[in-house]
């Protein structure tokens, strides 16, 4: 019965022996009651179990010629466990993801904002590629190393239609600029969404240093598709033609050169293939913030 009096119909009652071939097992009737017969003497031990009730026990010792009439069983109501588990959704996952790969940054300073440390991370929808090329072309340091790069050109008089002067660095500042802003945003915004891949470098971090030094180097010409497989890098090699493509239009006539826009597409390729091999062996122990995954589970 239950505690308030009620009988319980349909219990399971098993009678342990110390012989366990001896054990017997009944069902409880309407009227809660079970009963056992023919039972050799000897220790017993009787378990009563029914759903949504705690599991009673009770044990005892039947002598020959003796019948054992049990005390009522009074069954309590099990606690209920409910296993609540919170997730997020795909989209939120790598919402998150984003949010800490835009702290991450080189000795605290020099953005490291296109590289992930999770293994598993969630494929970026085309609003999160643009927010993360967005976030990239209008930080500080980028402009600050885009002015530094105006001026080394300057310097050794590069692009020499633009002259000298204010007048000239501005061009190459402009020009510089315009040259961060397409390539971040045709190669790492436009063409991964089209395409469906993902712009970002999957830090390795496990493995042989071989084994990664070579992921490192494929990586500048192969990258993960949103749909999590490995796949030809187009996005990347077509968007630095686009950008090459692009410049001519604000380039000096004298520098417009369809095969330089070809010479540094390949030079594009081996910078990212070195790039991907500091990324994978030094830039990770200088940069701060970097969010630590297991790789079983992939999660922060």
């Amino acid at each position: 019965m239950d505690r308030t009096g009620a009988v319980i119909a349909g219990a399971r009652v098993k009678l342990s022996r110390e012989d366990l071939a001896l054990d017997q097992e009944v069902i409880s009737d309407s009227d809660g009651q079970f009963s056992f017969a023919g039972i050799a003497p000897g220790p017993f031990q009787l378990t009563v179990t029914s759903p949504g009730f705690t599991m009673q026990t009770s044990s005892g010792t039947l002598h020959s010629g003796e019948d054992c009439i049990v005390p009522p069983v009074e069954m309590t109501v099990a606690e209920s466990v409910s296993e609540v588990k919170v997730s997020l959704t795909p989209v939120e996952e790598a919402e998150a993801e984003i949010k800490d790969e835009e702290k991450q940054r080189v000795l605290g300073v020099i953005p490291n904002f296109y590289v992930t440390y999770n293994p598993a991370a969630a494929p970026l929808r085309p609003r999160q590629k643009f927010e993360l090329a967005w976030k990239l072309t209008v930080d500080p340091v980028n402009f600050g190393v885009t002015a530094a790069i105006a001026g080394i050109q300057q310097a050794a008089n590069s692009f020499s239609g633009y002259g000298q002067g204010a007048q000239g660095y501005g061009k190459r500042l402009g020009a510089a600029y315009a040259d961060s802003v397409t390539s971040t945003f045709i190669g790492g915004a436009i063409l991964p969404s089209l395409l469906k891949q993902d712009p970002r470098y999957f830090y390795k971090g496990t493995g042989s240093r071989h084994r990664r030094f070579f992921y490192a180097l494929a990586n500048s010409v192969i990258c993960k598709g949103d749909n999590g497989h490995w796949q030809a890098n187009y996005s990347a090699v077509l968007g630095s033609l686009a950008a090459g493509g692009i410049s001519n239009l604000y380039y000096p006539e004298s520098d417009r050169d369809a095969t330089v826009t070809f010479e540094n597409t390949l030079i594009a390729i081996g910078s990212t293939a070195a790039s991907n091999i500091l990324q994978e062996f030094v830039i990770r122990k200088l940069t701060r913030n970097a969010p630590k995954y297991t790789a079983a589970t992939a999660t922060p």
